[in-house]
């Protein structure tokens, strides 16, 4: 079928090619009924500008770009569907760009494609957002930025959507302590993302402030993987005193976890409690399904990609309060079935040798 254009959206909203391109750029200028009816026509139509041809026209950029570096291919998705649906919101295009954080040659990479692609902006992930140097070296070249950071605020100046997930862990931690867990293993994720030092800090926190003492046996350092998951807790569970409880950094070492416990014959939750972190498909697919902190990945990146756009275009929200300052989301506890009361100690079978 031949595409609409938007000639066609004119035709059918009774408009000039004028108001269509008018609304399509979120100008101030077009009355609300009118308006309506442009954005009636060109759902109906599937109607699609297309980025390029208006940065010809214009002179300005109208798309954006999303870098990420995240070995999680159901948060990397959440990201581009929150991203996304804030450009389909205002007409702007998108590209995306994976890459390898640790880079030293990242700063030099990104502003060629900045250049060569005409984009407007970019939105960082974790953990290129957390990189000082490679902020200070885009700012430097007048790269316009969002950052998606693990935190609750961040001393450098520019725009960031603040996520706190050392509350979170402190809550998922707390959770556990509260069943009587005293045992609780801790498993990291990728120390080059800030969020595994906040989950660790929500974790130790929560240790403390109930007066509990924190083993260093029950810590094991990991990346945001299944399979560093699973040998993460088989170390744990080969222990003299293994923990009753063990808090994987995400889902994903959460489901590991779980693998490694049915393969020594536990019980899960009842020898074993399990909790992860994000509430991806792994925490609802797992069974017993995984008690989590739910981050609501697609809002987080949509409110850094509006607030992006409203830097870029003052006039981008006209029928909506613009997103023109930073913004916290706390992941929710989600409590599930791998969690449970700690049974006594008389009443636990010692897991099978994991070796």
């Amino acid at each position: 079928m031949r595409r609409a254009t938007i000639k066609d959206v004119a035709e059918k909203a009774k408009v000039s090619l004028k108001t269509v391109s008018r609304v399509i750029n979120n100008e101030p200028s077009v009355m609300q009924a009118t308006r309506a009816r442009v954005l009636r026509a060109i759902a109906e139509l599937d109607y699609e500008p297309d980025p390029s041809a208006r940065n010809l026209r214009s002179g300005t950029t109208f798309v954006i770009g999303l870098v990420y570096d995240n070995p999680n291919p159901y948060h990397i998705i959440g990201v581009q569907n929150g991203v996304l649906a804030a450009c389909r919101e205002t007409g702007f295009g998108l590209q995306i760009h994976p890459c390898d954080s640790s880079s030293p040659l990242l700063a030099d990479e990104l502003a060629d494609w900045v250049q060569r692609s005409r984009l407007a902006g970019l939105v960082l992930t974790a953990p290129m957002s957390e990189r000082r140097d490679l902020i200070q070296a885009l700012t430097a070249r007048g790269i316009k930025l969002v950052r998606i950071i693990a935190a609750t605020e961040d001393p450098a100046d520019g725009a960031c959507v603040f996520v706190d997930d050392r509350e979170a862990a402190y809550e998922i931690t707390e959770h556990l302590i509260q069943l009587g867990h005293q045992r609780i293993g801790f498993l990291w994720g990728g120390t080059s993302h800030r969020s595994s030092g906040e989950r660790y800090a929500g974790y130790e926190a929560a240790l403390k402030d109930y007066g509990m003492t924190v083993d260093k046996h029950l810590v094991v350092q990991g990346d945001y993987t299944f399979d560093d998951g699973f040998r993460g807790a088989r170390r744990l569970l080969a222990l003299r005193e293994p923990p009753t409880a063990i808090f994987g950094s995400n889902d994903e070492i959460a489901a590991g976890v779980l693998a490694a416990a049915k393969s020594a014959g536990m019980n899960v939750p009842y020898d074993l409690s399990i909790a992860g972190f994000e509430d991806s498909p792994f925490s609802r697919q797992s069974w017993p399904p995984l008690t989590t902190a739910k981050q609501a990945t697609e809002d987080i990146a949509r409110h850094a990609a509006r607030l992006l756009i409203a830097q870029l275009r003052s006039d981008a929200y006209d029928d909506a309060p613009a997103p023109l300052h930073n913004q916290g989301f706390v992941p929710q506890l989600v409590v599930r079935g791998s969690t449970a009361p700690m049974r006594p100690a008389a009443a636990r079978p010692l897991p099978s040798d994991p070796s």
